[in-house]
């Protein structure tokens, strides 16, 4: 009676999971829509309506009801930075997603009491002004009186960077430290530093910085990595594609990865890129590393997947939009060239960082050259980013089977470049629907963690809304993708950027055993809440990862964050958007809907109000006649 499915299965034995009672996407165009799922031995063993599947289980299959949720293919986030992200993300106070900068500043001051010297507190990017209620950055000021003595770096995309007075001592900014090369170190009026650093248009500033700042050791590292995936497995993420990073040394800053891919503790596949870390010596890295391994090394958890993003300095094109487009140095080419020609000649496929059409072209014309002599067609290589890329470049990369990787940076900068190019330039920044058009490999990803948040439901809200993370509208209706279009970017079509087109991204017999079980419906909930969604199911080559609700059982359990005094412990990751009624709210949440109504750090200034009073009283904080004078006052605020 199981026949057909059983052929399409290709194995005998009975699963180990199947999912029944669900709307699964499968992304395959020959059976895209399926009620049921059975997974085997890591990978998917058939799919078809709840009756076929249920025919196939054993005594021992685990069977599960989705209870009607969107089932879809893991997400793969073609470009972030995970093994980096995962080293510090139990040390960082993330303010993706929080709405209201008074709640952000609450938290820190809460997390600056709790930070033990001589640990700093860290808003390592993943924000903008924008996304709060109040439309405006911090201040240096209310940085200094959120955290009087614990060091605060608070860090926005790659533009600019918050130092409080402690961590200015910390650094050893004086006024008598000399100005950076492309950057700027504001000084009041007597030559002091404020505590701003101006990346104009080098950021490397805002890297140095940082990394002066305490590490966590190695055992922390791994609980923090640990961590960090759990965190993108709640999200749905199930795969990542790694571009590296400054100050990211290979082989050192991968001990920890390596380790856990050797134990088998990955719970998302990582296909890594290597990333030079010095200039003028870029070739010999990518020759060192060369005799070390080739692409492909690896498993299919965790494989070297080519060099990049950087290939070399001189043509790196930072997307500070608050700044002019930089000009590249006459010595890029010659720089590129020589990496470009060993990468090609010795069969690496390569990532490049390219922003501005002005880099595109210039490194095409290098591309172009080393094609004649070593074909580069057949090899997988891929620009990052293209913002402005023209429709003459993308002519240009389809004809050498060149890739694009794009990200939703514009929803984190779609405000800023409007305000310098125009919101007619803006209208295909990236133009997405057109290289698809041209038939282009794409795929979406955030680049995460620093210039962006790492929630890949932004990223989908950001194609498919046309709007920053703020509101702003960037693209007419005709340049949006439809919600199945843009979810195939992150799913099927990510495969190709790690060569596993068929096997990765897609719900089908011999693909990877990779899902996430939605908490909303991404193909039907309101368009603003598609940002908010969540997995409470996330499986990865057949085993549960994470669950939520009625699913946490199954995916085991997480040890607690370390060390004690981690944002992780009280905060968790991305802030999603909470009921605003506060008797649904945890005390600790409720305190900051508070903060959030007051748009301040701590009180009211004038009646000196306390938020935890306030906060235990549980009062409705959208009813203005049960919250006015909820704060011992007659004022609202």
């Amino acid at each position: 009676m199981a026949g057909p499915v059983l052929a399409q299965s290709g194995q005998g034995g009975a699963p180990d999971l199947i999912l029944r009672n669900g709307r699964i996407t499968t992304m395959d165009p020959a059976k895209p829509e399926a009620t049921a799922i059975a997974l085997r031995d890591g990978v998917v063993m058939a799919v078809g309506t709840d009756a076929e599947i249920a025919r196939l289980a054993g005594a021992k299959t685990r069977v599960v009801d989705v209870e009607k949720r969107r089932v879809i293919p893991g997400l793969t986030d073609s470009h972030m930075h995970i093994i980096r992200g995962g080293l510090n993300f139990n040390m960082e106070l993330r303010w993706d997603g929080v709405r209201s900068l008074g709640a952000a500043l609450q938290m820190l001051k809460d997390q600056a009491a709790r930070t033990p010297a001589p640990q700093w507190v860290r808003v390592v990017g993943g924000w903008n002004e924008f996304q709060f209620d109040e439309k405006r950055m911090p201040t240096i000021a209310e940085l200094n009186a959120a955290a009087p003595d614990t060091p605060v770096f608070v860090l926005n995309l790659y533009n600019q960077a918050f130092l409080n007075r402690a961590a200015l001592r910390a650094v050893g900014y004086t006024k008598d430290t000399p100005q950076p090369a492309g950057a700027i170190i504001e000084r009041d009026a007597r030559g002091e530093p404020t505590g701003l650093l101006l990346a104009e248009p080098n950021a490397f500033i805002l890297y140095n910085t940082l990394n002066l700042g305490p590490k966590l050791d190695p055992e922390q590292q791994l609980n923090s990595t640990l961590h960090f995936m759990r965190e993108e497995n709640r999200l749905g993420v199930t795969s990542v594609g790694d571009a590296g990073g400054g100050f990211q040394n290979y082989p050192d800053d991968y001990a920890i990865i390596d380790k856990l891919a050797k134990e088998n503790r990955l719970t998302v596949r990582i296909a890594y890129n290597l990333f030079p870390q010095k200039a003028k010596q870029e070739l010999a890295d990518f020759q060192r590393w060369a005799r070390m391994g080739r692409p492909g090394d690896g498993s299919d958890f965790y494989k070297l997947n080519g060099a990049g993003e950087m290939l070399a300095f001189s043509a790196a094109d930072f997307e500070d939009f608050l700044q002019p487009r930089p000009e590249m140095p006459a010595a890029m080419e010659n720089d590129l060239e020589g990496v470009v020609r060993f990468l090609a000649g010795n069969g690496w496929p390569w990532r490049m960082h390219a922003t501005y059409n002005e880099t595109v072209s210039r490194s095409l014309d290098v591309f172009e050259k080393v094609h004649r002599d070593h074909p580069i067609d057949k090899l997988g290589w891929f620009f990052d980013h293209c913002e402005t890329v023209t429709p003459q470049n993308l002519e240009r990369i389809k004809r050498l089977g060149g890739g694009i990787a794009v990200q939703n940076r514009m929803s984190m900068q779609g405000e800023y470049f409007i305000r310098r190019y125009g919101l007619k330039a803006t209208a295909e920044t990236p133009p997405v629907k057109r290289m698809l058009e041209m038939g282009i490999p794409v795929s979406l990803g955030t680049d995460a963690t620093r210039v962006n948040s790492y929630n890949p439901w932004q990223a989908l809200y950001w194609l498919v809304s046309g709007r920053t993370i703020g509101g702003t509208l960037l693209y007419p209706e005709e340049r949006r993708l439809d919600r199945v279009a843009a979810l195939r970017l992150m799913t099927a079509d990510g495969a190709w950027f790690s060569r596993e087109t068929g096997k990765k991204g897609v719900l089908k017999p011999g693909a990877f055993g990779d899902l996430a079980v939605l908490d909303r419906d991404f193909l039907t909930v309101p368009e603003d809440q598609i940002q908010d969604i969540t997995s409470v199911l996330t499986v990865v080559a057949g085993k549960p990862v994470h669950g939520s609700g009625a699913y946490a059982s199954l995916a085991p359990a997480l040890p607690p964050a370390m060390p004690d005094w981690s944002p992780v412990k009280t905060y968790g990751g991305y802030q999603a958007r909470k009921s605003s009624v506060a008797s649904s709210l945890s005390d600790a949440e409720r305190r900051y809907q508070y903060a959030a109504q007051c748009a301040c750090a701590s009180g009211c200034g004038v009646h000196g109000h306390d938020h935890t009073a306030v906060a235990s009283a549980a009062r409705d904080a959208t009813s203005a006649q049960a919250f006015w004078g909820a704060l011992g006052c007659s004022c609202y605020v």
